[in-house]
């Protein structure tokens, strides 16, 4: 299992308009979910940066598309929140129209992990997010993040109910950005996604940095 490739990842671009993204090439593996899932943190876990997708207190840090660079042919994707940013309606509307545009376009997708608070239940966006994976045909992997929060018992309770609702190549899992738990999991299936683009060459040291 390659892990190396997630520590070394580092920032490669924003887009604020589709003109902006980088070439279509390769894999690209997006994190997407509401704004107070955690889903920065998720990605810093990840790649063990601390800086490496900002983060605040204030949901909604996130405005526009970040692209972090895993080696020569893949990627990981940052989306902008859904839910519960405090920005201008106007800004909200934008952030649609981009994601809408991102997804609709882009065949370097490999798969899409959604991030959930394990706390809240699955929101209509989040529905959207999984049934946009399974009309594509591409893997998905929620994340039930903040997995700390309960009780073992409790947390393996709201995974089950979870994988009940989940079609045909989603899968589910707990997760604690916090703890660092589920890396591995995580990690096995990024690496299942990103095989065709190959592995990520030698590094020379590691980067630093509404609705759909």
């Amino acid at each position: 299992m390659d892990q190396c490739r997630y520590h070394n990842a580092s920032y490669l671009c924003s887009a604020h308009e589709l003109s902006q993204l980088p070439a279509d090439t390769g894999a690209e593996v997006v994190f997407a979910g509401r704004s107070n899932a955690g889903k920065s943190s998720v990605i810093n876990a990840l790649t063990q940066q601390k800086k490496l997708a900002r983060t605040s207190k204030q949901p909604g840090c996130t405005r526009q598309i970040n692209f972090f660079q895993l080696g020569r042919n893949a990627r990981l994707v940052d989306l902008p929140g859904y839910g519960y940013a405090r920005v201008p309606d106007s800004l909200k509307a934008h952030w649609g129209r981009l994601i809408d545009g991102y997804l609709a376009q882009r065949r370097s997708i490999a798969g899409l992990v959604l991030i959930v608070d394990i706390r809240r239940s699955i929101a209509e966006p989040d529905a959207q997010m999984l049934a946009w994976c399974e009309a594509r045909g591409l893997p998905a992997r929620m994340l039930l993040n903040k997995a700390d929060k309960l009780s073992g018992g409790a947390a393996r309770r709201a995974c089950l109910e979870v994988e009940k609702r989940l079609g045909p190549g989603s899968g589910a899992q707990l997760f604690s950005a916090a703890e660092k738990s589920g890396l591995e999991e995580l990690i096995r299936a990024l690496e299942a996604w990103l095989e065709p683009a190959g592995p990520a060459p030698a590094s020379q040291g590691a980067g630093a940095q509404g609705q759909f």
